[in-house]
């Protein structure tokens, strides 16, 4: 493998990934039921430097193990080692580890084009499921798997881990409580100051390291990136976008990639709101923000806290452009009040770990996630409408058959 040159051909065709299109047959498999305080064991697909995160993480949760992992490329796998027990086994095929009855359920951390085919055929063996986002590589892709995970009796989760981030419910209290006032705009950036890309150890193997930067595996900043913040608009909007705008390109990194380096999309949803999502990757000032526009005052959301604006409630009059009388609007819009919130545990873990604390208790107690399959859709949909306006030139419009 080392010597070949993977297309997208090739690489879902190649040794021990090649890929039916078509769900699997596992005979005599059923879903894993626990007992209430069973340790839910589960199988990473992909052991990259999301899968390795997620295994870090995992061996310091309880209720949680890693039994088994897989991935083609032996420089991932060998990353993972240090994060799990001696005792768990190895694949190079995830069919494989899909037939392992020590595992329980499966965490999806492949390229994007992947999750739609191995979610589909860990479905079809009887293992829960939680798919890193976005959830699809395609519109379709998500329509229909929404369909098989309906059609199961499985827990199905989206890796949204932010919805399970107490300091959100929070912001989300704010919003439905009036604080903001009515609240027309989102403000979301994710923006850094990198090429993205991961240094290739094995020659050939330049498109399955750095597959974020080529078209045919990835979404892109707008999936790999924007897509937590869209999903986070969706929930605290309790709706869908309308209809997109946007655009993008290649203006800093001209390495040969063809995923832009930056983006930028408007989003329309009910009643007028719109949300600005960008991502580029020659500037990281503010890095990732979402700032909330009401009518009553600003609310702004950085990594782990965020603050309030009020807005200037008493005009103020005085030569402005030389014009006297004028209105003159305070610069800060208010003092910042730091919004308070309060942790789901003493233990103030990171917004994944309790997606992943939840995932193992939905198995448990035969509860439904909070990130599951419509959750999961409406974010894929958002993020391949915004893509698909920045590679078309043309507005994307929600359609009847997406639901909601």
């Amino acid at each position: 493998m080392s010597n070949m040159i993977f297309t997208r051909r090739k690489f879902l065709s190649a040794g021990t990934l090649a890929l039916s299109g078509t769900a699997l047959s596992y005979a005599g498999l059923t879903s894993f039921i626990p007992k209430k305080n069973a340790v839910i064991r589960l199988g990473i697909i992909g052991t990259g430097t999301r899968g390795t995160g997620l295994a870090r993480l995992i061996k310091n949760l309880p209720g949680l193990t890693v039994t088994a992992y897989c991935d083609i490329l032996a420089v991932h796998a060998a990353k993972i080692v240090e994060h799990v027990s001696a005792k768990a086994k190895k694949y190079n095929d995830y069919r494989k580890l899909l037939e392992d009855k020590e595992v329980d359920a499966v965490i999806i951390a492949t390229p994007l084009y992947l999750h739609y085919t191995m979610a589909k055929d860990a479905v079809a063996a009887g293992k829960h499921v939680y798919v890193e986002k976005s959830m699809t590589y395609d519109i379709p892709q998500a329509l229909d798997l929404e369909k098989i995970v309906n059609n199961a009796k499985l827990v199905f989760q989206v890796g949204h881990q932010y919805r399970y981030f107490s300091l959100y419910h929070r912001v989300k209290q704010t919003i439905d409580e009036g604080w903001l006032g009515d609240v027309t705009h989102f403000e979301c950036q994710y923006h850094r100051n990198s090429d993205w890309r991961f240094p290739v150890v094995e020659k050939g193997t330049e498109r399955i390291v750095n597959w974020r930067m080529y078209k045919e595996y990835s979404g892109g900043l707008m999936a790999e990136l924007c897509g937590h913040q869209l999903d986070i608009v969706n929930w605290m909007t309790n709706a869908h976008p309308e209809r997109v705008t946007g655009m993008g390109g290649i203006n800093y990194w001209k390495d040969g990639r063809e995923t832009y380096d930056h983006v930028r999309a408007i989003f329309e949803y009910p009643g007028g709101v719109k949300a600005n999502v960008s991502s580029i990757l020659s500037n990281a000032y503010h890095g990732y923000e979402i700032r909330i526009l009401g009518s009553k005052a600003t609310l702004q959301i950085e990594r782990d806290e965020a603050f309030i604006y009020a807005e200037a409630r008493k005009k103020q009059t005085g030569v402005v452009d030389g014009v006297t009388g004028a209105t003159l609007l305070n610069a800060t819009q208010g003092e910042a009040m730091k919004l308070e919130f309060t942790h789901q545990d003493e233990e103030k873990r990171d917004p994944s770990s309790y997606a992943l604390l939840d995932f193992a208790t939905c198995i448990r107690e035969n509860k439904k996630p909070f990130a599951d399959v419509q959750t999961g859709k409406y974010g894929a949909i958002a993020v391949h409408m915004a893509n698909m306006a920045m590679d078309t030139g043309n507005m994307q419009h929600w359609e009847k058959k997406y639901g909601g």
